[in-house]
């Protein structure tokens, strides 16, 4: 279970992570039911960037089609290419690596694409004709003229013709799958009771476009949401639902949001990094002086439940300004000067305890529930985080379908490395957190999270990610006490 919040946070902060705490109300069934339509809910960024929208539609013999509609612009309103894609899949055992994850084996039958522009036409020949082997090199003749609707085949099962790897295209998402249920409130003052909303959790792409064709993932990307049990209001389900190869989504005007990142934000649900990591996050920006504070609460469950350890980190982050590599997005960078720690079970405290002297703040002085100021050590290096630090970010605010304040933070370097120079900043994101007090309602003292028996937990953004050996050492205690 989890941790009651500090008190003197404000009541909505409280109220939303009390939400997420309470892992009765997602239902996770092993292996999933995945038949039936799935959508995307908006537009999505993978990294790159690439902007696209998605409609999956899985039958009862296991066969699937799958349509991925991409666009220039991260609104989703001006379509590049469609791709319709067919094969099998074939759910297998529970992961073992990725708690709550169901692990499948998928085959392409065949991919095509259909072009809605010359330009996209011309952009994608030059690519495969550049990249791909002997059997690609004539896929599109130079001077071919755009034909709109015209079907191409990129790959086929049959004639064992392969012309995806220019597209930076794999299916391996399909190999790591979960479905959650919850229910959302009825709206309308008028009703009472909940509506059923179901999410499809696929594997994450890697944030690096050469591994992307070899990387199976380990934790997940933007969920899908059943085209019949959505959450609503859903603009975009409709829109996409209504979709195909020749027909691509065109999403709704969205307006453009200035970047005022002052107030509090909060997780809206327990998130899964790669290399299986549970987290849920809490934020502070204090935009008169730009300063930041960060609770990092770390799980080792896919509900949020155990938790494993708590990181609370500051440090202050620049102004910023808008990215001419992602559009949309505004670039930071974020100074981590401070970090404390609290281990919240055995394993963490055994760990901490045998780090190598003087790399993690008092040598073997850790105990559960205690937490304790790394930062006159540098950091924790069993821990991976290293002070001072200086990470360069990626952030985007968006207001929902409520009229509720997102903010979006960079996704995460699959690697476990860290965005520490200009050249690896984020071209994607991570899951939004939500708005949960306003600029006038933070307070500027930090709160030290006691044990109470229970904790949150909230994972870093300018911290690394634990090192392998950290994860491996877990795990092997895990595999023991089994």
């Amino acid at each position: 279970a989890a941790a009651e919040p500090p008190l003197r946070w404000e009541p909505r902060c409280r109220q939303q992570l009390r939400h997420l705490q309470d892992g009765a109300r997602i239902a996770a069934r092993l292996p999933p039911r995945l038949e039936g339509r799935w959508v995307s809910t908006g537009c999505e960024v993978r990294p790159g960037p690439e902007f696209l929208t998605r409609s999956y539609l899985f039958y009862a013999n296991r066969l699937f089609k799958a349509y991925q509609f991409y666009y220039w612009d991260p609104s989703c309103r001006d379509p590049s290419y469609s791709l319709v894609i067919k094969g099998k899949l074939r759910l297998r055992q529970a992961s073992w690596i990725t708690r709550g994850a169901t692990e499948a084996d998928y085959h392409l039958h065949k991919v095509g694409i259909v072009f809605h522009s010359q330009k996209a036409m011309r952009e994608v020949a030059a690519w495969i004709n550049q990249t791909s082997g002997e059997g690609c090199s004539g896929f599109l003749p130079p001077g071919r003229t755009w034909a709109p609707g015209a079907l191409y085949e990129l790959l086929s099962a049959k004639t064992e013709r392969d012309c995806t790897a220019a597209l930076g295209f794999a299916m391996h998402e399909l190999s790591l799958v979960r479905v959650e249920k919850h229910y959302q409130p009825l709206l309308q003052p008028q009703q009472s009771g909940s509506r059923l909303v179901e999410e499809l959790y696929l594997g994450d792409i890697h944030t690096e476009w050469v591994e992307r064709l070899h990387y199976r993932p380990t934790g997940y990307q933007r969920p899908m949401q059943s085209a019949v049990h959505h959450v609503h209001p859903c603009p975009a389900c409709g829109i996409i639902y209504r979709a195909d190869e020749h027909h691509p989504p065109i999403l709704p005007v969205r307006a453009q949001l200035p970047m005022q990142l002052s107030g509090s934000w909060v997780s809206t649900h327990c998130e899964v990094r790669p290399a299986v990591l549970f987290l849920t996050r809490y934020f502070i920006f204090h935009g008169n002086n730009h300063t930041w504070e960060g609770f990092y609460y770390h799980y080792s469950d896919p509900l949020c439940k155990q938790p494993t350890f708590t990181i609370y980190a500051s440090g202050h982050y620049t102004q910023g300004i808008p990215s001419s590599k992602v559009r949309g997005g505004t670039e930071l960078a974020f100074k981590v000067t401070q970090a404390r720690v609290t281990p919240m079970d055995q394993v963490t405290v055994m760990m901490l305890n045998s780090s190598e002297p003087g790399s993690c703040g008092l040598t073997s002085s850790w105990s559960a529930g205690v937490e304790q100021d790394i930062t006159p050590t540098n950091g924790c290096l069993a821990l991976g985080i290293k002070l001072p630090h200086t990470e360069y970010e990626l952030f985007k605010t968006e207001q929902d379908t409520k009229d509720r304040s997102l903010l979006y933070i960079g996704e995460r370097p699959t690697d476990g490395s860290s965005p520490d120079s200009p050249d690896k900043r984020p071209t994607s994101y991570q899951a939004p957190l939500i708005q949960c007090a306003g600029a006038s309602e933070e307070f500027s003292n930090y709160v030290s999270l006691k044990y109470l028996g229970k904790k949150d937990a909230n994972g870093n953004e300018a911290l690394k990610p634990l090192p392998v050996a950290f994860l491996l050492f877990i795990a092997l205690l895990f595999l023991r006490w089994d």
